[in-house]
């Protein structure tokens, strides 16, 4: 079953799976701002519930392979077994900050980094790419696969990998975390290709702030921004939207798009007009109580790095850390 409509939940890495793996926006978790890099000291906190902890209860054996991406820390305290998983074969960091030795990686949050051009994939009709939060850089190829079970074809329904948590929690019969989950159940869409009980998908900028709070909202088939800012990681398109140089905007009224009409978020409705009006004051109704229930946990960032905790590709050399370097 294909997805048109599946979101991930920051267009970088290290957020967009703290959200998968949790069912939670990243600025719960406090994965933010930016990315983890291989000496950061923080990471996903222990006491966020992952998938492989929800499942493990019922029995279930669980690995991760590939780049994890979500904090090494102090003695391995983030790395995959810490965090519920009984097996990992991966590195901890992105393919792209150290060695990856012989391993091939195929990260699961794909987004199309428009500045390494043909090497970085393209968003194909969608507005800008990674480091944007324009459809190009929040919306992702999805396809969910089980014989038997789940039917072929395509849906247009609205989903997250916020979802993939409690769908699964639902599947097994295992209980869902005892903390504020922004994901559904996406069950009815998998097995009876049913609606989605998604109603709005929310999009937080890489660096967000409770100042600023939402960039923009998707209800329905229209999304409002009410902030647009462009990322180097998407600097090689001619649409001067998206590269760094398209500086942090705020618009009063927010730009509406029809995402159904128009995917590529090239025309902006009037707002003038009773209908769009009507949206936008529902759009605004639930940005400000989702903001409103939005605490944002302590930044694992802004802990800064320490080279001392970057992995050693070789670990009987010396002097550390300096002989690390492969």
């Amino acid at each position: 079953l294909r997805f048109t409509d599946f979101y991930s939940t920051c267009p970088v890495c290290s957020p967009s799976r703290a959200s998968l793996l949790t069912g939670r926006y990243q600025t719960r978790s406090g994965i933010y701002p930016g990315v983890l890099y291989p000496g950061s000291i923080g990471g996903l906190p222990l006491n966020e519930t992952t998938i492989a902890e929800v499942l493990k209860p019922l029995g279930y054996a669980t690995a991760v392979t590939g780049k994890w991406h979500l904090g090494v820390g102090h003695n391995g305290m983030f790395l995959p077994t810490k965090q519920g998983f009984d097996h990992f074969l991966g590195i901890p960091y992105s393919h792209d900050m150290g060695p990856c030795k012989n391993l091939t990686c195929f990260p699961p949050d794909i987004k199309p980094e428009l500045m390494r051009m043909s090497r970085g994939g393209n968003a194909g009709p969608l507005k800008c790419g990674k480091g944007t939060t324009y459809e190009g850089g929040m919306r992702e190829p999805a396809i969910a696969y089980w014989p038997g079970i789940i039917k072929p074809g395509i849906t247009h329904e609205m989903a997250s990998t916020l979802d993939i948590l409690p769908t699964l929690a639902r599947l097994a019969g295992a209980e869902l975390p005892q903390v504020m989950l922004d994901g559904v159940d996406m069950t009815d869409i998998l097995v009876k290709q049913g609606k989605s009980k998604r109603e709005a998908m929310m999009f937080y900028p890489v660096d967000p702030s409770e100042k600023y709070g939402l960039f923009a909202v998707r209800l329905g088939k229209y999304k409002a921004h009410f902030y647009t800012q462009g990322a180097f990681h998407s600097s090689t398109t001619p649409d001067k939207d998206c590269p760094e140089t398209a500086v942090f905007k705020a618009h009063d009224p927010p730009l509406i798009f029809d995402l159904e009409a128009d995917p590529c978020e090239h025309y902006t409705l009037p707002v003038d007009t009773p209908d769009i009006q009507s949206v936008l004051q529902q759009v605004k109704t639930v940005k400000k109580q989702f903001e409103s229930s939005m605490v944002f946990g302590e930044s694992q960032v802004a802990k800064g790095t320490d080279p001392n905790l970057e992995p050693c590709c070789n670990p009987e050399c010396s002097p550390k850390p300096s002989c690390c370097q492969c």
